[in-house]
């Protein structure tokens, strides 16, 4: 009889937000079908917040939120699954930062930097985005992220517009 090596969980932080149809509700469920599965625990959710858009600003405000995940997953296979839980909630991708239904983005994976041709974390821009910085200062302010905390990178971030839209309790109430 052989022993089966333990899983080896790392903490991810994730990004999730979307402006069309009920985002605080498509992001709840995909926060819980990651809690679901045996190769990732939802760890801390932060408070909703509404946003206003970046980037194309002639759209609708968002709703974004930051989880962080404890997974056996690797980085890539992470971001498989988020892209999947994404088309299961009929996310189309039109145009680079347009409406969406949902948007589920790896930010960071425990302490790892990595480039690839389809996965970067840290989030090559996530320091730069309110909408980011702002809930991940909710749950892991003092995670370092490109040499500094979170909560450093917060004083510096663009909040303007950003208000609470939910409790962190949001996403087991839907």
């Amino acid at each position: 009889m052989s022993i089966s090596p333990e899983k080896v969980f790392e903490v991810a932080a994730l990004g999730l937000g979307g402006n069309i149809g009920d985002p605080p509700a498509a992001m709840a469920e995909a926060l819980r079908q990651l809690d679901r599965r045996d190769d990732c625990r939802v760890a801390a959710v932060s408070k909703l917040y509404s946003t206003p858009p970046w980037g194309k600003t002639d759209q609708a405000d968002f709703f974004n939120c930051c989880a962080l995940v404890e997974t056996s997953l690797e980085p890539e296979a992470l971001l498989d699954v988020c892209l999947s839980i994404e088309r299961g909630m009929k996310r189309v991708r039109l145009e680079r930062w347009g409406p969406r239904t949902i948007d589920i983005d790896v930010l960071t994976y425990g302490t790892r930097e990595q480039k690839t041709e389809k996965l970067e974390v840290p989030h090559p821009r996530m320091t730069e985005r309110g909408f980011v910085m702002k809930p991940l200062a909710d749950i892991a302010p003092d995670l370092p992220v490109k040499g500094r905390k979170v909560r450093d990178w917060l004083e510096e971030a663009d909040i303007g517009g950003i208000k609470v839209a939910g409790d962190q309790d949001w996403w087991r109430a839907r």
